[in-house]
């Protein structure tokens, strides 16, 4: 996946793409909308199914809001040895930019073995951010 964010973890490839959605953006209002499509390869040997997500969202002034919850978009999907699943999500800052990092709570569903994948880490970036560096 051409200019995505990577992590492999235990054979299960995640790749993030993240788009600025300016169309629902109000950067006056101080409130700030991306989308995020998420590709979750399987190239371990087991089926996996993924139960749980954690995300850390951290603005651009340090603050962090923890968002933890079954599946993901209302599934639980399982995926067979080479098997993918995409989904599309977004968040809202108030702030012009940010970045997310988490962990999948995943099960090898043979083995019901409970293991984590980690979810890179990946920014928010909008035209409106302050590029000003010290």
């Amino acid at each position: 996946m051409e200019n995505a964010f990577l992590a492999t973890t235990a054979g299960i490839k995640v790749a993030v793409r993240v788009f600025y959605l300016g169309d629902q953006s109000r950067p006056e209002a101080g409130h700030f909308v991306w989308a995020y499509r998420v590709t979750i390869d399987n190239m371990s040997g087991e089926t996996v199914q993924l139960l749980k997500r954690t995300w850390r969202i951290t603005d651009a002034l340090g603050k962090v809001q923890l968002v933890h919850g079954d599946g993901v978009v209302g599934e639980q999907p399982v995926l067979k040895a080479g098997a993918s699943f995409e989904y599309t999500s977004g968040t809202p800052l108030g702030t012009s930019s940010g970045f997310m990092t988490g962990e999948y709570h995943m099960i090898r569903v043979d083995k019901s073995e409970p293991f984590d994948i980690a979810i890179p880490a990946f920014s928010l970036d909008s035209p409106y951010q302050n590029t000003w560096r010290h």
